[in-house]
Parts: structure tokens; C-alpha cells; sequence
């Protein structure tokens, strides 16, 4: 039976660029999101900008535009960055809606029903030289809980806890630097406190209730404290004048802080959807909806989502959601990205680069799981698993049996073989894979598929179809061999399409087939059935790219004490970053690193080999290093090899060795090996990798 389920992100700050952090979040959601729409579900996507706060209003008033037109450039800029990473929003909205606008009045005018809304004189922060009463973010100072330094006025960044601005320990403003003046001012609080928040957030946040992962579940507890101890403290929801966002009704000058229409903004973009497609919004929102609400975020916005957003929807009569999603951060070789520190890699960058979307999509799927804990982008890593498990296994079963179906068999395929071990692995393991996508398994899921791939490909060698087709009376043979391996590769692409729709797409149009949904895991294609023409899909990560993205963020992946920063604590000026050290001298005899990684040397599998007639010393190999097409390199050792004990078997050649001319042909390389010192020919050994080794890793 078909699910009915809603799914968002958390909602994205417009105020900066998309990094990649973010997309973390945005990737993890989509390929979760694209498999449930396979799987036959009715599953619908959104998201908005987050647009008020002080912050969106002193940006705009910098650089001369009201906070509308900023707002609608970011969302332009966002809603380009997201497409660039193929994430499919049915919805990317805005905050600054009617809809949010009517959702967020509604909201708060049935908590006043309910007794939940107060309001007080408190005492908050103003900044003397901008006149004007801080938001949370803009105060800064020491961690009253862990005593970090430099933390923000609501939260700690370091130890997660929520605090009010004035616990603070020596706070100053992070717009002009001052110390901030204490005011009085009339304030609007949602009584988080009450026992009836307290008693409904026990029971939502509890391991019991399966709402949130049990490391969140856990922090939970703690924020609320032991049973009989109400840790709960009232959320002060509004803000005062000057301020862009909304205004609370029958409250002149006071508005609704960020935080209260930013999660409001879910069900502001949801409602626009519903206009769009027809949909009934109560259905998904009423109490007692059957419908599922899943909420996607990262850790570090978890006490806004899991206590503040639920308590909200549940005391104004609303549905409140099925599972709170939470991941963890992103290191880039091992370093903390952050955007408050400028240590980001944005997402526009990546893709002005020339870099691949579907490799992010696929590496980050290969290293996420359900849990909190943080990922790194270890750039070494990201290429030798791009190049291996996607272009070396997956792609490589298309380009080795495609154009022989093609050429031979005028696009047609041979009847499958349906018994055949290596289809059966996959149609098998389908559910298996299927659950880990449910469950946010990724990588786990991906350890199987290309556990699966491997299988695919060593049918592939096994009936070696280069080799078939040189002989007489094999073409039975070979057009099973090309058709069972298309087979294979159509299966896989099913299993892959979550996190690599864009590939999957150019697959069906190469296939000739519809749609790829679930379902087709179970189904081969039938005899006779016409491909086209297959064209490149996938070329290997170019080490280049990377070092150009590196030095195009140069800036926000240097080491902190390398990157000149304003203190605003204090009014003078730091020092001058410290000179950039020169490299040390390189002995002589001696390469440096970057010398050395200079030479890309890869895994081959040796498809073929042959004599050269005319040749004394040479034999012609067939390299094949991942790539849409082998490699021809001329090697000298005839004297110490026969050709045919050679094929199959893995070795080291130098691929970006500049093509050599030769009186027999063109050289696309050199394959690697060690001789006795005085170089005599039968003292040559052809180098082998270790076991588990594939063609086109890298080896460094």
C-alpha cells in the first residue's frame, strides 16, 4: 500500500552562500526522497529560504537594497546551487510568505487561547552604537555551561547547550564590538514550562517513542531534566523594532523571532504546494493525519526541533512529526567547517570548477549512516572511490559490452540468462538494499552494491567478451556474454538511481526503457529488445580539479592562524598574518611530495596482450584503468613474458605519461617494473598490486 509522506530540510539561512556542508543535509535528503518515490510512495519534498532576522536587514542596509530584493537574489543564488547538485525540491519556498505568514498567526493566536503565550518586561541587550536591541546571534561571549569562548547568545556551538543571551559571560556585540547596554523592554514568551509541554515532551522525546535517534533521544533527557525536574525554560518568541520579519498581530513594533517562522516555514512552503497540486493541506496537518512528516536536520539545531517545533504544533492542534532526522558535520581532511569562521567550500565553486555533482552525491552516500557523527572529505579518498567503485566497476560493465551489441547485433540483446549467479546476487539483495535506504544506511547500502558490482564484473572477465569476439563461431557467445552483462548493469543502475539520478537518466535513454522504478530490480530486459548507441557517462576525478577547487577556497581552507581576521572584541587591529614559510630545500637526488604526485599511477587490468610482429623486444598491451576505453601501451618485455599468461591479471602503468608515437602504433602510457641492476631483460618483473586492488585506484 502506498505511503503518504511529506519531507523537508532544514531550512537555509538567506544570508550566505551554499556550502558544502550544507549539502551534507540537502544530498542525504534527496537520495532518501528519490528511493521512496521509486518505491511507488506519493512523496512530496519542500523547503524555503529562511529569511528574517537582523541579520537579512543589516546585510540589505550595507549594500543599499531593501531586505526583499536581498532576499530574492539568495533565493535565486540557493534554488541555482541546489540544481546544480541535482537535490529535488517539489517545493523550494520562502519564509516571507502569505502562507508562513497566515500559518505563524494561526499558530500563535491558538497557544494565546491555550494559556501558553505571556508576556514580561525583561531585560535585554542593546547595543549603544548601532541603537539597537540585539538579536541572540549578534551577542557574543563565554559559554556559561562549558565556558567555550566566542560562543552565540542562544546556543553553544561546542557543548550544544541553550541558554539565554544575559548568562553570557562577558558578552559584546558582534556588529560594532561594544559592550552591550542591559534595557527593559516588553517581551512575548511561549510558555515551554508548563507542565502540559513538559509531560507531552517526555513522552515525544523518550527512546520509547522512536521520534529521534537514541543519541538524541538522550540529550533530550538531559535538557529536561530527571523525572520531577522540569529543566524547561519559556522560549522568548518576539523581537523589537527595527526588525524584518513578521509582525505579531495586535503587538505594534514586536515581531516574531526567526526562530518561530522559521519551522512554520515547512508548513508555509507545504501549503503553497497544495495550492499547486490540488492537495489537502489539513489532511497532512490535521492530529489524527495518517499521513508522515519527516523533518531532516543537523545536531547542532536539534533542541529547536525536538522540543520548541513539536510543543508548538501539538498545543495549536496540529500534527506533530513522525521522525526527527538528525546528521552530523562535515571535516574537510579532517578540519571543521564553519561558516561563522569562513571555513566553508561552497557549493558554487565545486561546480564552477568543472567537479562532478553525482561524485559528491555518490561519496557522501558511501559515508553516511543513520547516526550524529560527522564525515569527512578526505580529497585522496573521494578520488580513488569515484574512480574505482564508479567509473573502474560500475561504468566499466556498460563501455566493455555495449558497442559490441551495437556493432554485432544491430543494438539488439540476446535473451537473458535468468539463472545466471551474478543477477540473481542483485535481484536478491534488492530488499536487503531497499531497507537500508529506508533506514538512511547509505553506506551501508553502497558497501552491498558494489559488493554486487564486483560480482558483475567478474562474470564480465570471465567470459571476456574482447576475447570472444575475435573468434570464429562465438558470436552466440559473445551476444549472451554483452546481453547478460547489460542485464547486470540495468539492475545496478536501479539500485544506484537514488544518488545518481542524472546517470540513471542517460541509462534509460541508452537502454531504450522507461523510468526505472524498485519494481525493475525483479525484471530483465527481453530478448530482441533494441538499445541505443552508447555514449560516455562517467569520466574518472582529474586530480587538477581538485587542486584548483582547493586553491579557488584557498582562503577558507587555510589554517586560522594563517588567515587575518577582525577581533571585535577588541578596537584595534590584529596583526598581519605571519609570511607564508617557503617550501624546504629539496636535497639533491631527492623529489619533493609535489614532485612525486606529479606521477598518477594507476591500477590496469591487462584485457589483452599480444606480440608486435617486427618487434624483438615489445608486446602490445590492452590497459583497461576504469576508463570509457582501454589503453594501448608498448611494453618491452617480450624477453621475460608470453602474452597469453598475461591477460587478466592486475599492474602498476604511469597513465599521465604523454602519448608516445611508435613504429607500431600510438603509446598511451608505461606499465611499471622492477629489473636486477645490471638491466638484463630476463631480470624484468611486471609489478602486482595487493588483493582487493581495482583498475583505475590510484596508487599514492
Amino acid at each position: 500500500m502506498s505511503r503518504k509522506i511529506l519531507v523537508t530540510s532544514a531550512l537555509p539561512y538567506a544570508n550566505g552562500a551554499i556550502h558544502l556542508g550544507h549539502l551534507v543535509e540537502y544530498i542525504q535528503t534527496d537520495i532518501w526522497v528519490r528511493y521512496q518515490k521509486m518505491a511507488g510512495n506519493e512523496c512530496w519534498y519542500v523547503c524555503a529560504d529562511d529569511t528574517h532576522g537582523t541579520p537579512i536587514m543589516l546585510r540589505a542596509e550595507k549594500e543599499g537594497i531593501t531586505p526583499e530584493q536581498l532576499i530574492a537574489r539568495v533565493h535565486g543564488e540557493h534554488s541555482r546551487d541546489f540544481a546544480g547538485f541535482h537535490v529535488g525540491f517539489d517545493n523550494f519556498y520562502s519564509t516571507h510568505s502569505p502562507e508562513t505568514r497566515e500559518c505563524a498567526n494561526d499558530i500563535y493566536g491558538k497557544l494565546k487561547a491555550n494559556g501558553l503565550i505571556e508576556t514580561r518586561t525583561i531585560e535585554q541587550y542593546y547595543d549603544p552604537q548601532k541603537q539597537l536591541f540585539l538579536p541572540d546571534r549578534f551577542i557574543k561571549g563565554e559559554c556559561p555551561k562549558c565556558h567555550a569562548k566566542d560562543q552565540y547568545g542562544d546556543n553553544c556551538e561546542v557543548c550544544g547547550a541553550a541558554y539565554a543571551p544575559t548568562d553570557l559571560i562577558e558578552p559584546f556585540s558582534a556588529i560594532s564590538g561594544a559592550k552591550p547596554e542591559l534595557r527593559n523592554s516588553e517581551h512575548y514568551f511561549f510558555k515551554l514550562s508548563d507542565p502540559r509541554c513538559e509531560a507531552f515532551l517526555r513522552q515525544y522525546t523518550s527512546k520509547a517513542n522512536g521520534t529521534l535517534q537514541a543519541e538524541a533521544a538522550n540529550k533530550m533527557q538531559e535538557w529536561l531534566g530527571a523525572p520531577g525536574e522540569n529543566k524547561l525554560t519559556d522560549w522568548d518568541i518576539s523581537r523589537d523594532a527595527p526588525y524584518f520579519g513578521f509582525e505579531i498581530p495586535d503587538a505594534p513594533g514586536k515581531y516574531f523571532y526567526v526562530w518561530l517562522d522559521a519551522p512554520i516555514g515547512y508548513m508555509g512552503s507545504f501549503k503553497n504546494l497544495c495550492a499547486q497540486k490540488g492537495l489537502d493541506f489539513n489532511e497532512w496537518f490535521k492530529p489524527d493525519s495518517t499521513t508522515e512528516l519527516y523533518h531532516f536536520i543537523g545536531k547542532d539545531i536539534l533542541y529547536f526541533h525536538a522540543l520548541f517545533w513539536p510543543a508548538e504544533l501539538a498545543h495549536a492542534g496540529y500534527r506533530t512529526p513522525s521522525k526527527i532526522f538528525a546528521h552530523g558535520f562535515l571535516t574537510v581532511d579532517g578540519a571543521k567547517m564553519s561558516k561563522s569562521r569562513g571555513t566553508f567550500i561552497t557549493a558554487e565553486s565545486f561546480l564552477a570548477t568543472g567537479l562532478n555533482p553525482e561524485w559528491l552525491r555518490y561519496y557522501f552516500a558511501a559515508k553516511l549512516s543513520n547516526t550524529m557523527e560527522d564525515i569527512d572529505l578526505n580529497f585522496d579518498d573521494f578520488c580513488a572511490r569515484v574512480n574505482s567503485d564508479l567509473v573502474g566497476k560500475y561504468v566499466n560493465i556498460a563501455s566493455r559490452s555495449a558497442g559490441f551489441i551495437s556493432k554485432r547485433f544491430n543494438g539488439q540483446l540476446a535473451p537473458a540468462d535468468e539463472n545466471l549467479p551474478a543477477i540473481k546476487a542483485i535481484q536478491e539483495a534488492a530488499g536487503r538494499i531497499a531497507d537500508l535506504y529506508e533506514a538512511r544506511e547509505f553506506g551501508k547500502a553502497m558497501r552491498e552494491v558494489m559488493a554486487l558490482t564486483d560480482g558483475a564484473n567478474q562474470y564480465v572477465d570471465s567470459v571476456k567478451p574482447w576475447e570472444l569476439a575475435k573468434q570464429e563461431g562465438k558470436e552466440a557467445e559473445l551476444h549472451a556474454a554483452c546481453s547478460n552483462a547489460l542485464n547486470l548493469f540495468r539492475l545496478l543502475t536501479v539500485l544506484l538511481k537514488p544518488i545518481l539520478p542524472i546517470i540513471a537518466g542517460k541509462v534509460e535513454a541508452f537502454l531504450n526503457i522507461a523510468p526505472l522504478t524498485w519494481t525493475d530490480t525483479q525484471g530483465l530486459l527481453a530478448a530482441g529488445h533494441g538499445i541505443n548507441t552508447y555514449e560516455h557517462l562517467m569520466t574518472r576525478v582529474d586530480p587538477k580539479l581538485i587542486e584548483k577547487l582547493v586553491e579557488a577556497n584557498k582562503e577558507s581552507l587555510a589554517p586560522a592562524a594563517e588567515v587575518a581576521a577582525v577581533d571585535v572584541k577588541k578596537t584595534a587591529k590584529t596583526e598581519a598574518p605571519a609570511a607564508k614559510k617557503e617550501a624546504a630545500p629539496v636535497a639533491d637526488g631527492l623529489c619533493s611530495i609535489d614532485d612525486f604526485m606529479k606521477i598518477d599511477l594507476r591500477i590496469a587490468l591487462i584485457a589483452n596482450a599480444e606480440h608486435v610482429e617486427g618487434a624483438d623486444k615489445l608486446i602490445r598491451l590492452t590497459l583497461d584503468i576504469g576508463e570509457e576505453k582501454p589503453r594501448q601501451v608498448f611494453a618491452g618485455i617480450k624477453a621475460a613474458y608470453d602474452p597469453a599468461t598475461l591477460i587478466g591479471r592486475l599492474t602498476v602503468m604511469v597513465a599521465n605519461l604523454a602519448p608516445r608515437k611508435m613504429k607500431f602504433g600510438m603509446s598511451e602510457g608505461m606499465v611499471m617494473a622492477a629489473s636486477d641492476p645490471d638491466g638484463k631483460t630476463p631480470g624484468i618483473y611486471l609489478l602486482s598490486p595487493d588483493t582487493g586492488a581495482q583498475p583505475g585506484m590510484r596508487v599514492k
